[in-house]
């Protein structure tokens, strides 16, 4: 990583606030060169606090914009951080609205040329598409970094028409307290603890409504892009990892979008930005890649963007199985379709008599992190525990073998059941037995005509199943052997269905894996700079005299047949900023499951989150609690928020609730 202090431009920067239609103030930094002329706006516009939670990620990419030539904008959505107003759903049309109001406002003001680009990661990536279909006028240009088109099948609540409970509770639990922090003091003033307990009147857990919407409906559709690539259009460059949940966008927005308005590049990076140099790398030149693009669109400078092949994609060595890595070897292709005419249907023919496949319900517990930020305990281990608790079927590598698309699977099926679930993961067995994770995907069996409806199997009945897995770039070798491993159960990632221990039969006659095969070529012509970012904003994480907990501890009750997962989702930790604020965040998220039991499911995630300015006496703690239950016919919800200033309880509520399993 190089840390760039030269730039064209000197820079300043200034808070500001964006007034709305409605009066509402949104809260605002502004990076700008310091020139005479005017230049181009470009904007991150996520929730996620401005001012202390994304401040450091920030200040890398924020002012080394500023010094090549743009206003660079980081915006926090209504009811968050230091903005006015109440929180809203997960990309509300009031959030949209909002956004596009914040485009026509930055395009006006004197110091910007009247042309805007959005970016962002996740929630800003999300966002940035979804107001592109609004099609505001200034906005010319986005860069979308691991971010989904499809929020019903591609996002954290729901794969293959199953509830992803490792997510759905995940992350309803962590915006439970992310929404739940209050303004800060220093930026908003005496205010700020009753905008906080306005806010917190307003709150709703999120599981609540994502819960309710167990198949795709019109909730679902709002903010999925996918539904009409054509409203976008602003020029998109579509950014993804391999290790990434959403990287399918990817490939979905160069396959709709016009070719002379967009181009993907996906690496074998996990949910983050390229240049980070968090595993797995290699990081790349990001911050120049993306002005390459910011220069084509916003500044009209041909910079030799739109000749690079459509997709550029990184197809991975085969590795031995580990939850980390530095760097995974491989090589960049490039693809001037999508789909590839370097790209073939290869099936594969799955043998032997029928097999009744009865995993027990904790297989998935070797999954690893639903969403990888580069963390030590990310991604799957060995897999051959999980491989044993799944019916296995084995195909020699006689020459290298490149995968790069989605592979697919049809199944021939029998359930004496009602509901169910498929999963198929794809491994890369070496010649010692050791079993790498190499992609994955989920079918319910109520889903198998499409995920907008819910339709029970017939007990007894047999048909044919087919489901994608999730893109991938991996180069199998002579000598391994490519394993499909299918399973009826995937704890915690899916929730499982009532009566699914009974597993189902699956006849390996009429029965195959489709992988997508790439002619072995390099593209030498693709290359990048080394990564680079600006200087750091010097926020520090002091030394804590707690014993760390380990990120993911499996522990199994041998007598009761239990397993517990414990996970720590260490997302910011505890850090002091320059302006004197203390930040201390905790969680704890824990999957238990009997393994003979779907019902005995549940989840519970707690969270603890304190703001200190030892100058102002200001001390504040939010802690929040949320578990999920279930039984035969519905998902019970508990959520509590607890709320403290200077020690003093100010708001304590808990939500209740019982929501039917209607497809889930």
């Amino acid at each position: 990583m190089r840390i760039r202090t030269s730039f064209p431009h000197e820079t300043t920067h200034d808070d500001v606030r964006i007034p709305l239609p409605d009066g509402t103030l949104l809260y605002a930094r502004v990076w700008r060169p310091l020139t005479q002329e005017p230049v181009p706006a470009i904007l991150e516009y996520l929730p996620h606090r401005l001012t202390d939670w994304t401040a450091p990620r920030d200040w890398q990419r924020h002012p080394w914009y500023a010094g090549h030539g743009y206003a660079s904008v980081r915006v926090d959505v209504r009811g968050h951080g230091n903005s006015e107003g109440l929180p809203g759903d997960v990309y509300a049309a009031t959030e949209l609205a909002d956004g596009v109001e914040v485009v026509d406002w930055l395009a006006a003001q004197p110091w910007c040329d009247g042309r805007v680009g959005m970016f962002g990661i996740d929630w800003g990536g999300c966002n940035s598409l979804q107001i592109a279909a609004l099609a505001p006028e200034p906005l010319k240009a986005v860069v979308t970094v691991c971010s989904t088109d499809d929020r019903y099948d591609n996002d954290a609540h729901y794969r293959g028409g199953s509830v992803l409970a490792v997510d759905m509770h995940a992350w309803a639990a962590t915006m439970l307290a992310f929404v739940s922090r209050p303004p800060d003091p220093l930026h908003v003033g005496d205010a700020w603890r009753d905008r906080w307990l306005e806010r917190l009147d307003a709150v709703e857990p999120f599981v609540h409504t994502w819960l309710g919407h167990q198949t795709r409906d019109d909730y679902w559709r709002h903010g999925s892009v996918r539904e009409d690539h054509g409203a976008i259009g602003a020029a998109v460059l579509a950014v993804g990892g391999w290790h990434d949940p959403y990287r399918d966008t990817v490939l979905r927005l160069v396959e709709h979008l016009p070719a002379d308005r967009v181009r993907g590049l996906i690496g074998p990076w996990s949910h983050q930005y390229p240049d980070r140099g968090l595993p797995p790398g290699p990081a790349i030149g990001f911050l120049q890649e993306t002005l390459r693009w910011w220069d084509q669109h916003l500044k009209g400078v041909d910079t030799g963007v739109m000749r690079e092949p459509l997709l550029r994609a990184y197809v991975s060595d085969s590795h031995p199985p580990a939850t980390a890595y530095a760097t995974l070897p491989g090589r960049w292709v490039g693809e001037p379709a999508w789909p590839s005419p370097h790209v073939t249907t290869v099936s594969y023919g799955l043998q032997g008599a029928p097999v009744l496949v009865r995993s027990p319900q904790h297989t998935g517990v070797d999954a690893g992190r639903f969403l990888p930020v580069g963390n030590d305990a990310d991604l799957p281990p060995d897999q051959r525990e999980e491989d044993a608790r799944s019916a296995c079927f084995e195909f020699a590598v006689g020459e290298e073998t490149w995968v790069l698309g989605r592979p697919r699977v049809r199944l021939r099926v029998t359930s004496e059941v009602s509901r169910g679930q498929v999963v198929a993961r794809l491994c890369d067995v070496a010649p010692d037995g050791s079993s790498t994770l190499v992609t994955r995907g989920v079918l319910n069996l109520s889903a198998r005509h499409g995920r907008d409806r819910a339709v029970p199997w017939e007990p007894g009945a047999t048909q044919e199943v087919a489901f994608e897995l999730n893109g991938i770039g991996h180069a199998f070798p002579p000598g391994h052997r490519i394993r499909l491993a299918v399973s009826s159960a995937y704890w915690p990632w899916i929730w499982p269905q009532p009566g699914s221990q009974a597993g189902f039969t699956l006849e390996p006659a009429g029965s195959f894996l489709e992988l997508p095969v790439r002619a072995r070529e390099v593209n030498s012509a693709i290359a990048f700079e080394e990564a680079e970012q600006s200087g750091p904003l010097g926020a520090n994480s002091p030394a804590t005299l707690d014993e760390p907990r380990p990120e993911r501890l499996v522990v199994r009750d041998v007598a009761k047949g239990e397993w517990r997962l414990e996970v720590g989702p260490r997302h910011g930790g505890t850090r002091a900023y320059p302006d004197g604020l203390e930040f201390t965040e905790d969680a704890r998220d824990t999957y238990t499951i009997d393994e003979q039991d779907p019902l005995s499911a549940r989840t519970r995630s707690d969270w603890s989150i304190r703001l200190h300015r030892p100058e102002l006496a200001w001390d504040v703690t939010v802690r929040t609690r949320s578990e999920i239950t279930c039984d035969g016919t519905d998902f019970l919800t508990s959520d509590e928020v607890v709320c403290t200033d200077g020690g003093e309880v100010v708001f304590h509520r808990t939500w209740e609730k019982r929501i039917p399993r209607t497809a889930g």
